[in-house]
């Protein structure tokens, strides 16, 4: 039995798709029950953005990186009709749209964070339990205060609200907290950053313009950016939160086989270059 090794990848590569499409469903989750929590007469459409941001986000860079596939490596140039070409960038215009809205989002919940107050003649968590309060143990991860748990979440005697919300932190829960909502709208821009290198690679690619200083600029910047979401991700498996770890390593994954097919298009192009330079003229 003979395995084919382009199969293997193209199979491995859409592995990676369908995992990433099934964090938008884990991120839902974990944003939803803390959106019940902080909206407990429901969640208004002025604050969708900042009680979703991770899944919007999540969903329309899944989106974004389906038209990346076709764009670099499903679609042949006979493909691209007036109707596809206008199709394929509607659909990453709204996709934009979306992903500067939910980076937007990681603002507002930082500013969220941030607005945080103490709370006032509280100097032990059990005190708490009977008013319905939740304990942040991580951010958009409440834990409901119980006379079985409050003792274990923390020894602090100083605490933290959070703005019209039941739920309490102490000082240096809510110091992680902000780290990780810092590293969340850091993680976010530099991803912008790399989107729009990436589109820049595409287009140059499209007029055979990808070679020498933009080529090199190209890979200069991406070694920075992919550095910088390599540490980010490291970050949070440092931190214990896997979820965001495992979200991260995956997109950097997904991003490397986008990278390859930009490479392969690349190479298809010049041995197409170098056939026609040394095919016979009539």
């Amino acid at each position: 039995m003979t395995i084919n090794s382009h199969k293997l990848f193209q199979f491995f590569k859409y592995v990676v798709y369908a995992l990433l499409a099934f964090n938008v469903f884990v991120f839902w989750r974990e944003e939803f029950l803390a959106a019940v929590l902080q909206f407990p007469n429901g969640v208004k459409i002025a604050h969708i953005i900042a009680s979703f941001p991770a899944t919007i986000d999540t969903a329309a860079w899944l989106i974004l990186l389906l038209m990346f596939e076709l764009e670099t490596y499903v679609l042949e140039d006979h493909h691209y009709s007036p109707r596809v070409t206008w199709s394929l960038q509607g659909v990453r215009v709204v996709c934009y749209g979306f992903i500067v809205y939910a980076f937007y989002g990681y603002l507002a919940k930082l500013g969220f964070i941030y607005d945080a107050v103490p709370l006032p003649d509280v100097s032990a968590l059990c005190t708490l339990v009977s008013d319905g309060w939740s304990y942040a143990v991580d951010l958009d991860e409440y834990v409901e205060l119980t006379a079985t748990n409050c003792a274990a979440m923390s020894d602090a005697s100083a605490f933290f609200r959070f703005d019209a919300m039941p739920a309490v932190v102490d000082s240096a829960g809510l110091t992680e907290i902000r780290r990780l909502a810092w590293v969340d709208v850091i993680n976010a821009g530099v991803w912008l950053l790399v989107v729009l290198v990436l589109e820049i690679d595409v287009r140059l690619q499209e007029k055979n313009r990808y070679e020498g200083l933009a080529l090199r600029l190209s890979y200069a910047a991406k070694y920075v950016l992919y550095s910088l979401l390599l540490l980010a991700a490291i970050y949070w498996g440092f931190k214990g939160d896997f979820v965001d770890f495992w979200d991260a390593f995956l997109w950097l994954v997904a991003f490397v086989f986008i990278e390859l097919n930009v490479f392969e298009w690349r190479q298809e192009i010049k041995d197409e270059q170098q056939k026609a330079a040394t095919r016979p003229t009539p």
